[in-house]
């Protein structure tokens, strides 16, 4: 019976990041690429043991190793874009960045033969059939079961807020949905997804994760797919609520962003405070307002009274907090907006190109290369913390 244990929360503020990307050809289109991209061969470094293919065969997932800080995620992240990248050209595709990717058609596209995922497509159907989605997870260490049961409680209304910022998904399978997060919408036909109940502390958590597994309802403990939740394998809170992104400061905005909630709940833990959980139906409301609305949104606070703005959330959390990043994320055009905007300017070819990452040349000289070799040596021997728990 694969669940986690008590144990496994030993570590506080470490960071683990997993990101989604399309593999797409060279038109831009999502094309089956993970046979080749993960399995053909022994990924260049630093994608060795740090690539995954997910449901089709079209998406493909970076996991990190554990980390210290934001800023070994942001000299991670990139390097391992940079990779991906040049990996996927040498074999004749590139990567795209997206909640859900415009071109995307699920009735066309391969699902991985792993025999987890045809166990879900057997059991879930159509609502996994169609799941092209792709999102960014954020790993926060706890050092103690109860208190990532009780950070992860609080997280929850925080969700909306995180979805809203990085809303980058209005296109459904070449559809306009008027939605700024359609994967959302997508993702929540699952069961065992959205915002989920407080569970108040880990033995009661951990009670229904061991009923689920054991009754058969899920295969192992990683199908419970809410936007925030205890891991009890890896010892972290996970935050699962935002789109994938094209741009990486984005995702480090996110990355810093969860850092720094979990680290100040788990310091009103540790103070005794008593900080309320809101009503689910409140959350769910919240929820669709960042589905919907995107930058534009506005939500039901947690004080109970009124509505408060993106903007001014995002405001006071920086100031709160002392952090920059999701500032910026909200002062600049959403996903969603840009995709909306080149769309009606240029096109859907257009949208699709703008998904792109290109992070080096398509093709390098013996220098470069021999640069590029250098650096994934240096990359490969530096020193690595904790590895085995990622």
């Amino acid at each position: 019976m694969e669940i986690g244990s008590r144990e496994n929360f030993r570590q506080m503020g470490t960071l683990g990041v997993e990101e989604e990307f399309y593999i797409v050809d060279e038109a831009g289109n999502p094309v089956s690429g993970t046979d080749r991209l993960v399995y053909a061969e022994t990924p260049p470094e630093p994608l060795t043991d740090s690539l995954d293919h997910e449901l089709f065969k079209c998406t493909i997932e970076t996991k990190s190793p554990l980390m210290e800080t934001p800023s070994d995620a942001s000299e991670y992240l990139r390097a391992v874009r940079d990779a991906l990248t040049q990996h996927a050209h040498d074999y004749g595709y590139q990567i795209a960045g997206a909640g859900l990717h415009p071109t995307a058609r699920w009735r066309e596209l391969e699902h991985a033969e792993k025999p987890r995922y045809r166990s879900q497509l057997d059991r879930i159907q159509y609502p996994q059939h169609r799941n092209t989605t792709a999102g960014v997870h954020v790993h926060v260490g706890v050092d103690d079961a109860d208190k990532a049961v009780w950070i992860a409680d609080r997280l929850r209304w925080h969700v909306s807020v995180i979805l809203a910022l990085s809303a980058n998904s209005p296109i459904w399978d070449g559809y306009d949905t008027g939605l700024s997060s359609a994967r959302a919408k997508i993702f929540e036909n699952l069961p065992n997804t959205g915002i989920p109940t407080a569970f108040g502390d880990f033995d009661t958590f951990h009670s229904f994760e061991r009923r689920m597994v054991k009754d058969g309802t899920i295969d192992d403990r990683g199908e419970l797919w809410y936007d925030v939740r205890p891991h009890s394998e890896h010892g972290t809170v996970e935050m699962r609520a935002p789109d994938g992104q094209h741009d990486l400061d984005t995702t480090l905005a996110f990355v810093e962003y969860a850092h720094a909630l979990v680290t100040d709940l788990a310091e009103r833990y540790e103070d005794g405070e008593s900080i309320a959980c809101l009503r689910q139906e409140l959350l769910d409301e919240n929820k669709w307002r960042a589905t919907r609305y995107g930058h534009a949104a506005s939500f039901l606070t947690r004080n109970r009274e009124g509505t408060a703005s993106l903007g001014d959330i995002v405001d006071r959390e920086c100031d709160r907090l002392g952090i920059r990043g999701i500032r910026d994320v909200f002062d600049s055009e959403s996903g969603a907006q840009r995709q909306r905007r080149i769309l009606d300017q240029q096109g859907v070819e257009a949208v699709t190109d703008s998904l792109l990452l290109r992070w080096i040349l398509p093709r390098l000289s013996g220098r470069e290369r021999g640069i590029r070799d250098t650096r994934r040596f240096l990359f490969r021997h530096r020193p690595r913390v904790h590895t085995d728990l990622w």
